[in-house]
């Protein structure tokens, strides 16, 4: 079982949604005695989150598979079914299969984890999943020593995802990270949101969550996982090396080619709500830099 964290962020920092203010507040204090460090602790002390709305996670979208408008995957997603769904595990794993996601859900345990949640695009929310640490989906599978990379498959299903009838990218979209991107304990495959089943649209039912990078890696629907020894491509790369890399770090030092990433607005309040400074790694600096210690952010963005 993959170690658990602490995390600072509060219910007063989450979009509003009533039904999920008297839950309880996530994994408070339940690993204090870790005496790790609260997640995004230098994030909570350097702004004020203003809360949002159901909406605002829900209707907000980006999922081109129904459509490029932000509007378009809430209109649209109903079509998608979920149930049954099932996950192919393959590559280097010591146990190889299509995993039946009930099953998998039975045998993971589902945390509620407050995360700020970042796009390439430069605006922001702060969204409070339900989900499980990915590491510990890889442990079932059992991971093989020379995998280095794990590599993520959104379901292909045009009949009911109506973008992909569209060749806006390469159908299906796929993902990567490097393993030990993959097995850090902040990151999930969310399977809720605000205690709820997440909607189709927000990646319906089991999607990628790594808080420290911008929003186009949380891969939605996922349907295959396989390990590797290579790094594996991703769709944005794919489709445009010079303004996507593979790793996708929240980096307002590194600007997008076509806008800057020194700033972004936050979802919620407004058309004319001021711009706050974007933190380095979404706020989780402390937590993850570990993890690039002697890398070029600049050439490896």
């Amino acid at each position: 079982m993959a170690h658990r964290w602490t995390n600072t962020l509060t219910h007063e920092d989450v979009t509003s949604e009533r039904l999920f203010l008297n839950r309880r507040q996530v994994m408070a204090g339940a690993a204090a005695g870790f005496g790790m460090a609260g997640l995004g602790t230098q994030a909570a002390a350097e702004e004020a989150l203003e809360p949002n709305s159901w909406e605002d996670i829900t209707e907000y979208n980006n999922f081109y598979e129904f459509g490029t408008g932000k509007g378009d995957p809430a209109a649209y997603a109903e079509a998608l079914t979920t149930d049954p769904w099932t996950v192919t595990i393959d590559g280097l794993v010591d146990r190889p299969g299509d995993y039946d996601f009930k099953d998998i859900m039975a045998r993971m345990t589902v945390e509620e984890r407050i995360y700020r949640f970042r796009c390439v695009e430069a605006w922001s929310m702060v969204i409070p999943w339900n989900g499980f640490e990915l590491a510990d989906l890889l442990e079932m599978a059992g991971v093989k020593a020379e995998a280095k990379f794990v590599r993520f498959e959104t379901l292909y299903r045009p009949e009911e995802m109506r973008g992909q009838k569209y060749r806006t990218i390469d159908w299906p979209y796929v993902e990567g990270l490097r393993l030990d991107e993959a097995l850090h304990p902040l990151t999930i495959m969310a399977t809720g949101i605000y205690g709820k089943t997440i909607p189709n649209q927000n990646g319906a039912p089991m999607r990628l969550v790594v808080p420290w990078k911008y929003g186009f890696k949380s891969i939605k629907s996922i349907v295959k996982i396989t390990l590797t020894d290579e790094e594996p491509i991703n769709t944005w790369k794919a489709l445009q090396a010079s303004e996507y890399g593979f790793y996708a770090n929240v980096n307002p030092e590194v600007d997008h080619p076509r806008w800057s990433q020194a700033s972004e607005r936050k979802i919620g309040g407004g058309l004319f709500s001021p711009r706050v400074p974007t933190l380095k790694f979404n706020g989780y600096e402390e937590e993850v830099a570990s993890l690039y210690e002697g890398m070029d952010l600049r050439a490896n963005f």
